[in-house]
């Protein structure tokens, strides 16, 4: 017996990396999964977004777990999408009980060369795309009685690094959304936390454009040669985590023990939460 059997959950930027990784911890314990992600790259961006053939992947890798599925191509930015492609699952599923806001992209540059094309694709990615989640959810949840919503901020919604404004500023605007949602929630018996995770073994960290941007004193850097500078933003002696760390936290959020936990913000981040005030 699962935790979630009987359960329908959202993963949004489920086809590949920590959304995967989500999609098939909820999966193991029962649920039933719609998985959700844009599925083409952004021009704004010097890396390679997820593909169809990852979302299709992902798709067979939870129904080998014996899980029902709904894989769609959404795109986080267009509520409307998002809106029908939840109301589909839920007429189908008859229910949803769990929302991972998890679909997010890295970007971002000084404030003096800043491109405003870039700010606005990842603001609207990973900061208004996490309220069209839990836009779309709510009302359903609502509807249920109950339901768990969790959003996906990042060690740097805690504090801060140079040359990545556009990706901060998304990432306290989570916290913050996550605070004021658990307010307008609770009375309806939904949860709304938040997990700020470290450097992720993920291609959002594990990719050329990356190394290049933290080594560019080297003409042509690997991932191997960021590590040291990716080790940095930790306290640990660890440059990177793995998805399924943070994996056992939206798990954990979803339980019936986390039931009294709402507003809360997890940190899981190799120490780096050492270095802020709160």
């Amino acid at each position: 017996m699962g935790r979630f059997d009987g359960q329908v959950a959202l993963v949004t930027g489920g086809a590949r990396g920590m959304g995967r990784s989500h999609a098939l911890a909820l999966a193991r314990e029962g649920a039933d999964v719609a998985i959700f992600d844009q599925c083409h790259d952004l021009p704004t961006l010097d890396y390679p977004l997820a593909r169809e053939e990852d979302l299709k992947a992902t798709a067979d890798m939870i129904r080998d777990e014996g899980r029902r599925v709904w894989a769609k191509r959404v795109d986080v930015r267009d509520f409307a999408s998002l809106d029908a492609a939840v109301g589909e699952v839920v007429t189908d599923a008859g229910r949803l009980d769990i929302a991972v806001a998890n679909a997010g992209i890295s970007g971002g540059d000084p404030v003096q060369v800043a491109d405003p094309a870039r700010w606005a694709d990842v603001i609207d990615t990973n900061l208004t795309g996490t309220f069209h989640t839990f836009r779309a959810a709510a009302p359903h949840m609502i509807k249920g009685g109950r339901g768990r919503i969790i959003g996906i901020s990042s060690m740097m919604g805690r504090g801060a690094s140079g040359g990545m404004g556009a990706y901060v500023a998304s990432k306290w605007g989570v916290i913050g959304l996550v605070k004021s949602t658990a307010q307008d929630l609770a009375r309806f018996g939904i949860t709304v936390n938040a997990i700020a995770p470290g450097n992720i073994d993920t291609p959002m960290v594990h990719n050329e454009g990356l190394a290049r941007k933290v080594r560019p004193d080297l003409e042509s850097p690997t991932f191997e040669d960021a590590k040291a500078f990716l080790g940095l933003l930790h306290v640990q002696p660890d440059a990177v985590l793995e998805p399924e760390e943070i994996s056992a936290m939206v798990v954990f959020l979803c339980s019936h023990e986390a039931r009294h936990m709402t507003g809360a913000v997890l940190d899981l981040s190799a120490g780096a939460s050492a270095r802020v005030t709160a």
